[in-house]
């Protein structure tokens, strides 16, 4: 019997203005924003970069709440495969990412680095050594 197919997860981040937060991810991390609304002021906004996508929501009196703000070793808010994680992190370099964690081999097998986002969501770009 064959099983069917999830390609993707999409992770889904309450942030505190979905302006601030679509400008990251398109301006540092090469995200493409596939919709928003509503145009003028968005509260809820997709962005994507080939398989990657995000959910970035935002809504008065609800604080991002970081996955390391609540526990201080669970310091990740999701893992993004790259398969060239040198390359990458040299192009979000170039483009003004400042990096939480440097590009590096980790204690855990993988090869990557990681960014903070203006919330505070931690995302590693990396892949296994």
């Amino acid at each position: 019997m064959t099983r069917a197919a999830t390609p993707a997860i999409s992770p889904f981040f309450v942030v505190s203005d979905v302006r601030r937060s679509i400008a990251f991810y398109r301006d540092r991390l090469g995200f493409e924003v596939t919709f928003q609304q509503p145009d003028e002021e968005p509260f809820f906004a997709i962005v994507v970069r080939d398989g990657a996508q995000l959910f970035l929501k935002s809504q008065a009196g609800i604080t991002p709440v970081p996955n390391h703000a609540r526990h201080r070793h669970l310091r990740l808010d999701a893992h993004v495969h790259a398969p060239d994680p040198d390359a990458l992190a040299a192009e979000f370099a170039a483009a003004g990412a400042a990096f939480s964690a440097p590009l590096c081999d980790t204690h855990d097998g993988l090869r990557g680095f990681e960014v903070k986002d203006p919330d505070g969501h931690v995302l590693f770009f990396g892949r296994p050594r």
